[in-house]
């Protein structure tokens, strides 16, 4: 029981440092990148019109995804978790940007 314990407690302890979930409608995206260019460790365009991502990044990342939320011009980029969008807003990022 020991090992089911320690196992447990580890997966918590990831869990509480990667509360964020990045959330992309890939069918409302148009690929315009501007995500990849502010978190490209984040986001990835595959060829010209399919973007690759990483649904749970690290939340040292958080800024950067944020910044990239914004960023959207079609609003296609959702976080889910601490922060989300309202964070985005309280940074002064404008819609667009």
């Amino acid at each position: 029981m020991l090992g089911a314990a320690v196992t447990s407690r580890w997966h918590l302890t990831v869990e509480r440092r990667r509360v964020m979930r990045v959330v992309v409608d890939l069918n409302r995206c148009q690929g315009y990148a501007q995500c990849a260019f502010l978190a490209p460790d984040v986001f990835a365009m595959h060829g010209e019109e399919a973007l690759l991502y990483d649904a749970r990044p690290d939340d040292t990342r958080r800024v950067d995804v944020l910044r990239a939320v914004a960023a959207c011009p079609v609003r296609a980029i959702a976080v889910e978790g601490a922060g989300g969008k309202r964070a985005a807003d309280r940074m002064g990022v404008p819609d667009g940007a």
